[in-house]
Order: structure tokens, then C-alpha cells, then sequence
């Protein structure tokens, strides 16, 4: 037994047999990889506009304190946060991206002996947090590419404490209705903690299918994430939240490290709050590339899945990793989800006008030479 075994041994079985989360490809690393200059990466889900102006601002604003720790609450972002959604700032946990909340939850809620029960072609985060604490995963199989609510229903034993909902989906898109989620939750048992993932919640809201702040008062077992790195165009400063009843939040937080959201994540998230304007404009850009992208695919006669996110999932009609790798030597990023148990699939996030040209038509000759 060599040295690497020697550690690997020592660890959780849980972490001995983790397979980390697997990012979309940098820009850079593929610069470096095959000398490219132009690249656009649609892997990530990532606003093509940016952060907003007032973001920035926000940001140039206190860069000479950084000297200085954060507030280690997070007290202005809670306050407006909660002003926002009519809550109080007890109901609020802060976290390094809506990534750590899920990691949290699971902590505080999860051991080996308790089980996680989260769908089929669910965002991968999921299973990894659940395996890294040495708890049962239990994998309910998916209906039209989404969660099969009355099944994950079923899947609920007394040894169940977390379930996971991603609403939207990642990586499919689906979206449940509100009336189904509120039935499920109703028929929840008290004992388990249900994780609604809103992570591309900013993308369906103006449609008012779903109202789920108005559950926190009702279902104590409830916990919406969501995320500044989407729809407000700040994945790389790593801030997300978690809204609840007080109890839960009061007991995430001390699970939750000090200072886990920098200087910048802070005052970046509480201005981008109030930029409507930007907001408004990233769902345009999004509302238009969607259409542009499936009208694309339509002329390719290729299959996609409906989507209610920022990001598409379409079937190429064949193994999708080779189409994925042509696509690199085109200067093209996009997600393979052969991980996700959908081979054939490509996700695509929603770009720019220009962006989303060049891919189509980057996937149309790399079609052509199939």
C-alpha cells in the first residue's frame, strides 16, 4: 500500500467513493489547451450581459475596505432581502452561492443513518452532498424529463429527513406547477425537510406560476434557496440565500461558517437588488435567445426539452461527448450531461444574440460532418 493509500483509507467511506462536481469548462483552460483566442462558453448558465451597473458600482464603492472582515451576518443584504419578500431577517440564512445551502442543509439535517430522496436527472450537487455525509441517496426515476412528485412522495420512509426539488430543473428545465407543489408539501411529513431549488426562480417569476414565499408560514419543514449568480449576473462572487421559518435558519447558521460571503458579495447582491432595469433586460436577452436557439434546433431537426430556465436541453440523436469535443476545437463551450444519465443531450445556456449564432451554427457543421 502506497502513501495515497494510506490517506485515502483514513477518510469518510462516504468521501473515499466521491466523484467531485464537474464545472463547465473555463474559457481559459481552453484557451490553453488548443491556443484559441475566440470562445464563447455556454456551459455555465451565466448572465451573457453581466453584472449590472449598479453592482459594479456597489463594488468600486468599498474596495478600500478590504482590508477589513466582512459583517459576518450579513446584516444590510438580510435587511433588504427581507424587505423584499415580506419576511423577517431571522428567516434568512446567507450563503457562498445557493451551493453552500444545500451542503448545509444536508449537514445539519443528514447522518449515515437517515436517507436523502431527491429525482432522477437532478442537479448534481444533490447526490454529492448526501454521499460526502455517508447518508442514503434514494433516486426516484424521472417523469418527462422532471420530478415525479406523487413517486418521491411514495419514496418518503421514517428514516427520511431531506428531500430535494429544483424548480426549474437543472439541467432539463422543467417546471412544476404550484398546485402540485403545494400537495406534495401538504402531504410532506413533518420530520422531513423539503429543499425547493429556485435557483432560475427570476426566470418564471414574471409569469406568476409560482408563489412559494407564501409557504414559509405554512410549512415549518421548508427551505427556498436561490441565487445571485444567475439571473443577476454575479456567479463569480459566490452569493446565494436561504429563506425558512426561523427556526430552521436559526439552526443552518450555526452550522454556517463566519465570513462565508466576502466584502464584495455583499454590497454587489444588495445593489443588484434594486436594478430592475437589469434584471428586466437579462429575462429579455434570455426570452430571445430561447426563441432563437429552438427555432435553430427546429431547422436541425433536433428535439429539445421545453425549458423554463436559462439554459436548454437539446437531443443531438446520437453519443453527445464527441459532438461536444468538435464543438471545443470550433471555440464553442457547451455542457455535455452524460453525468445527468441523458448521453444524447447537450445543455445549452442562453447567450447573446451574436453568442447563440455562432453556436448554431458551429453545431450545424459539426452535424454536417457526423
Amino acid at each position: 500500500m502506497n502513501n495515497n493509500d494510506n490517506i485515502y483509507s483514513l477518510a469518510a467511506v462516504g468521501v473515499q467513493q466521491l466523484i467531485p462536481y464537474k464545472a463547465g469548462k473555463p474559457i481559459e483552460e481552453l484557451e490553453r489547451e488548443l491556443g484559441l483566442t475566440q470562445i464563447i462558453k455556454l456551459a455555465s448558465n451565466e448572465n451573457p450581459l453581466g453584472p449590472g451597473k449598479k453592482a459594479l458600482a456597489a463594488i468600486q464603492a468599498v474596495l478600500p475596505t478590504l482590508a477589513l472582515y466582512p459583517d459576518g451576518s450579513g446584516f444590510a443584504l438580510k435587511q433588504a432581502l427581507a424587505k423584499k419578500y415580506g419576511i423577517h431577517e431571522s428567516q434568512i440564512t446567507l450563503g457562498n452561492g445557493s451551493n453552500e445551502l444545500l451542503e448545509l442543509v444536508a449537514r445539519t439535517f443528514l447522518t449515515p443513518e437517515h436517507e436523502c430522496v431527491f429525482s432522477q436527472h437532478a442537479f448534481a450537487v444533490y447526490p454529492i452532498v448526501t454521499q460526502a455525509i455517508g447518508a442514503k441517496a434514494v433516486v426516484v426515476p424521472a417523469l418527462n424529463y422532471g420530478h415525479d412528485l406523487p413517486a418521491m412522495l411514495k419514496a418518503v420512509t421514517d428514516k427520511t429527513r431531506l428531500v430535494f426539488i429544483a424548480n426549474p430543473n437543472n439541467p432539463t428545465g422543467t417546471l412544476l406547477s404550484q398546485e402540485s407543489l403545494e400537495a406534495f408539501l401538504a402531504a410532506l411529513p413533518e420530520t422531513c425537510v423539503c429543499v425547493l431549488d429556485e435557483a432560475y426562480f427570476e426566470f418564471v417569476s414574471s409569469t406568476g406560476t409560482i408563489n412559494s414565499i407564501a409557504w414559509l408560514q405554512q410549512f415549518p419543514n421548508l427551505l427556498i434557496t436561490r441565487t445571485f449568480s444567475k439571473a443577476y449576473g454575479l456567479a463569480g462572487l459566490r452569493v446565494g440565500y436561504g429563506l425558512s421559518n426561523t427556526g430552521l435558519a436559526d439552526l443552518l447558521n450555526r452550522v454556517r461558517q463566519p465570513f462565508n460571503n466576502n466584502t464584495l458579495a455583499l454590497v454587489a447582491a444588495e445593489a443588484a437588488l434594486t436594478d430592475a432595469e437589469h434584471l428586466a433586460q437579462t429575462i429579455a436577452v434570455n426570452t430571445q435567445g430561447m426563441q432563437q436557439l429552438t427555432e435553430g434546433f427546429k431547422k436541425l431537426a433536433l428535439e429539445w426539452i421545453p425549458s423554463a430556465g436559462n439554459f436548454v436541453l437539446v437531443d443531438v440523436k446520437q453519443a453527445a461527448q464527441p459532438l461536444y469535443d468538435a464543438l471545443l476545437h470550433k471555440g464553442v463551450i457547451v455542457r455535455p450531461v452524460g453525468n445527468y444519465e441523458l448521453p444524447n443531450h447537450l445543455r445549452i445556456s442562453i447567450g447573446t444574440s451574436e453568442e447563440n449564432s455562432v453556436f448554431l451554427k458551429a453545431l450545424a457543421e459539426t452535424l454536417a460532418n457526423v
